[in-house]
């Protein structure tokens, strides 16, 4: 395994593609190792990356690319962060808790952190800059806010938990949603602490008048929490149908009400999610064909055993899987990520009765960190090729947000009905 690790990093180091890179390390394992028998496994690897596109329940992931891509291009992501600006504008950090609460209510649309990135940092990176923050401190306030998005439903994250565990999905995108706004909550106090420290970013408080005007313009874009939580919960949609049916309303809100999408702008925006689709259907595959491999080499049975000893507890389990994952997703990309790791942690999470919502929320969470994390989160480089910022720059503040992130894990962990509580009333318990 040395041959195929040493290959991932020098080819992540010289900038090949993610998934060129897992697929290429593949290959050449398989050629330098298993020559006689190179042709079959290559057939064979081809035949898991299909494989690993197939479920149904992926149909699902473009629907929400393609939702996410309409309200990007459209109005929908200024106008929320207006309605939200005149509330808290005037506090101190009020700009800061803008930004913080638009990435949580914009992961209600999108679920996919570098979506978020783009939509609400482009609007709100120049409004922090004019009031008077520092360039890093922005930075990494938008990248590590982003991380929010990928606990709130529709988050591609449990999505990709949910096929690749067989868990419910519609149960995991609710079990994401208090701990979502406990993170939000957490960083906001932070966001205010350090604003009355530096005594910046307060704005004038907005007038009555201006809050109606904000809250009319605003109001229809609050329609996607209800369409897809609401209709999940109920159970009116399936996850893929309350895609679907996001897909329909972001078209109605853009085209229709707000009028701020042309023709060709609604091409661009089809073709942009057929790309966008096309490399995460990519990494899905890829990280299928490489937990095949793994699986095929009997990799976890020379390793796990050790790592968790005879009958670990429910705790240890736990424990060991978030590290795990922690460390994984500041090197991998998150979905590649949760696509090989859980089926070799699924033998040790169903012998210690660890429960699957409980430890997809945790395992989405650590994803979502690791997307903001040095050195090859994914989000520090959507920020780079945003923002034209250096990669110390993006990164110079993600330590205080990082630390609350892990905080946030450890009182998931200590109090696991923060999580399990709207899935468990779903049920009727």
């Amino acid at each position: 395994m040395m041959l195929l690790g040493l290959s991932l990093i020098i080819m992540l180091l010289f900038g090949f593609p993610f998934m060129v890179t897992l697929l290429g390390s593949l290959i050449l394992y398989i050629f330098v190792y298993m020559p006689d028998f190179a042709p079959r496994m290559i057939i064979t690897m081809v035949q898991q990356v299909i494989t690993g596109v197939t479920p149904p329940a992926l149909v699902c992931v473009p629907l929400f690319i393609l939702s996410a891509s309409i309200i990007t291009a459209g109005e929908s992501a200024g106008r929320l962060v207006r309605m939200i600006k005149v509330f808290v504008g005037h506090l101190p950090g009020g700009l800061l808790i803008t930004t913080n609460a638009s990435c949580t209510l914009f992961g209600a649309v999108s679920g996919s952190t570098q979506a978020t990135v783009a939509a609400i940092g482009g609007t709100m990176r120049p409004m922090l800059l004019d009031a008077g923050y520092k360039s890093s401190f922005t930075l990494g306030l938008i990248i590590n806010s982003s991380d929010i998005a990928f606990l709130i439903p529709p988050s591609i994250g449990f999505i990709v938990y949910g096929v690749a565990t067989s868990t419910s999905i519609g149960m995991l995108f609710l079990s994401g949603i208090i701990p979502g706004l406990m993170i939000l909550v957490m960083f906001s106090i932070y966001c205010y602490v350090y604003s009355k420290i530096k005594k910046v970013g307060t704005l004038p408080k907005a007038s009555n008048a201006e809050r109606l005007t904000a809250i009319k313009d605003g109001l229809p874009v609050m329609g996607f929490p209800f369409i897809i939580v609401g209709g999940i919960y109920t159970g009116i949609f399936s996850p893929t149908e309350a895609a679907a049916a996001a897909v329909l309303y972001s078209l109605i809100l853009e085209v229709i009400i707000y009028k701020s999408l042309t023709f060709d702008i609604i091409v661009d925006v089809f073709l942009q999610t057929g790309v966008i689709t096309g490399v995460v259907f990519i990494l899905v595959g890829a990280g299928q064909a490489f937990s095949f491999l793994i699986g095929f080499l009997q990799l976890p049975d020379q390793f796990l055993p050790p790592l968790f000893g005879t009958a670990p507890s429910m705790l240890k389990v736990i424990g060991i899987i978030v590290v795990v994952y922690f460390v994984a997703c500041m090197f991998v990309d998150p979905i590649v990520a949760i696509f090989i790791l859980s089926p070799i942690f699924q033998p040790y999470v169903v012998g210690a009765g660890v429960n699957p919502i409980l430890l997809g929320t945790l395992v989405t969470l650590q994803a979502a960190i690791g997307s903001a994390t040095p050195p090859f989160g994914c989000d520090i480089f959507t920020a780079q090729l945003i923002f034209r910022r250096p990669y110390l720059e993006v990164i110079g503040h993600s330590l205080p947000f990082l630390l609350i992130l892990i905080l946030a894990t450890i009182i998931l962990i200590a109090f696991p009905q923060i999580a399990l509580f709207l899935p468990n009333m779903a049920l009727g318990g």
